[in-house]
């Protein structure tokens, strides 16, 4: 291909990347923050080598950028979209260095645009949106050193999937499923490589700081994986998570991306990386066999659906770009807040499209990606109308716990403008962060309690309650408790409440 038809490609590539951003920037504020967020920002305001759902890169990024932009929601939500935009931009470029044409890249870009998991990832800030960007920044990498024969490229992956390794620990899922496939292949000579080794000890090195932090604390990330697996996630049977794919990566699109894994099993033309192939079937056998949340598989499609596009731009690209706009126009609503709420349950309902559910408890209304975006503000407004009507001595000493860090997090960053002080609560890294100033005389607490917590206090009374239509089923009804008098020292009690899930 000539230097200008390639720049020609790229700039394609680059304008559906801003699309997607600014898509991402127009339905920034819809619904509103997200529970996750909340605690992301508290996160940011503690630096620190990990936390205990989470190695700590998005979470310094997160400090940079606040610091830099503010963090009003449109602030905090650019670092998604740009991540979504590069998603994109990265599905078709891993089409190209597969050996696709413009209209095999624009194919898969467009896929990538219109999956509803990555919309639904690119909107709020999380690791997840990141996490998806390292997966198709190591598969197009890996591509490019099997095609091309570069395994001088080698430790780029590693440096690459040693950044990975600092923003999720699913990263090392995906190097599991190369090493697999490259031993199941002719491509196990890069095995044996210098290239390849040196890449592995620079992810191993630039991950190093997070395991240290880890053992300095106990290992909490292995308690609260291991709570989270026996209490708090869904468990899945193998259709399940099958069925889960087709849904988060659109039903619609799912002949795009599994005639991309045929190609890559079988297509004589993608030989030299069909180790990416086995690599799938690796990482899909491991997440059923491991019972992981259905989305845990997400990230490695932009690799199916660019191989996918290499094999049917040869055909009506025309056409099949089309279908797939328009198959991604009608399932966009499902992944962005674009409707309001009633709209959108009426919408799904005639869609007869349901997320798959992946956590313990029961349903609510709406999908818990939409559902943790609701009654925030309204949460810290109530607890900040309990906090004033203690009596002045009583305020002076008061904090308020939150059940859960979302809780918290509204507490945080909607109450200093309530007047409200800075929130506690034993969930995850919060709890790290120990009780603060609290001395065990007055304590606001949010959320059910249990009798046993109940009983260590002189009293315990409710004195006011947020109830919210569309939160998700654990934060729809929550009474606000005012608890004097704990009965053992807070130095004792903190330890008990600790919660790690």
């Amino acid at each position: 291909m000539s230097e200008a038809p390639a720049r020609r490609d790229l700039t394609i590539l680059m304008a559906l990347a801003g699309l997607r951003l600014a898509l991402h920037l127009a339905t920034a504020r819809g619904y509103g923050v997200f529970g996750d967020e909340l605690y992301y920002l508290a996160c940011a305001d503690h630096p620190a080598w990990g936390y205990v759902d989470q190695p700590p890169l998005s979470i310094a990024l997160l400090r940079l950028w606040r610091a830099a932009f503010g963090d009003s929601l449109l602030a905090i939500r650019v670092v998604p979209g740009l991540a979504g935009a590069a998603t994109v931009f990265l599905t078709g470029w891993i089409a190209r260095e597969l050996g696709g044409g413009r209209a095999a890249q624009v194919l898969a870009a467009l896929a990538a645009f219109f999956a509803p998991f990555y919309l639904a990832v690119g909107h709020f800030y999380s690791m997840n949106a990141l996490d998806v960007v390292f997966w198709a920044l190591l598969l197009g990498l890996a591509v490019r050193i099997l095609v091309r024969g570069e395994p001088r490229l080698w430790p780029w992956f590693g440096l690459v999937a040693g950044l990975g390794l600092e923003n999720k620990y699913s990263v090392g899922f995906l190097g599991f499923g190369v090493v697999v496939g490259l031993a199941a292949t002719r491509a196990r000579k890069h095995l044996l490589s210098p290239y390849l080794w040196a890449g592995g000890a620079l992810a191993a090195l630039l991950f190093a700081p997070h395991l240290a932090w880890e053992a300095r604390n106990g290992a909490p990330s292995l308690e609260f994986m291991k709570n989270a697996t026996e209490l708090k996630n869904l468990p899945v049977t193998p259709l399940q998570f099958l069925t889960g794919q087709l849904l988060l990566l659109h039903p619609l699109f799912a002949p795009l991306w599994l005639t991309g894994l045929g190609a890559l099993l079988f297509a004589a033309r993608f030989a030299p990386v069909r180790a990416l192939g086995i690599a799938y079937l690796a990482l899909l056998a491991l997440m059923i066999e491991q019972k992981a949340k259905v989305y845990y598989l997400a990230p490695v499609y932009p690799l199916l659906f660019a191989a996918g596009a290499v094999v049917v731009a040869r055909w009506r690209p025309t056409l099949i770009g089309g279908a797939l706009v328009v198959a991604g126009l009608v399932g966009l609503p499902l992944a962005l807040p674009v409707l309001e709420p009633e709209r959108f349950l009426a919408y799904s309902a005639a869609l007869g499209v349901e997320e798959p559910q992946m956590e313990r408890g029961p349903r609510a209304r709406m999908p818990p990606q939409f559902g943790s975006m609701f009654g925030w503000r309204e949460l810290a407004e109530e607890v900040a109308r309990v906090y004033r009507a203690l009596p002045p001595e009583e305020r002076a000493r008061a904090a308020v716990l939150g059940r859960s860090y979302s809780e918290a997090g509204a507490i945080d960053y909607f109450g200093p403008a309530l007047g409200l002080p800075r929130a506690i609560s034993p969930h995850n890294s919060y709890w790290l962060w120990g009780p603060g100033g609290w001395d065990g005389a007055v304590l606001i607490v949010i959320g059910p309690v249990p009798d046993e917590v109940r009983a260590q206090f002189d009293s315990f009374d409710e004195r006011g309650r947020r109830v919210c239509e569309y939160c998700k089923a654990n934060e729809s009804d929550l009474p606000i408790y005012v608890a004097r008098g704990l009965r053992i020292p807070v130095s004792e009690a903190w330890p008990r409440f600790k919660h790690y899930e």
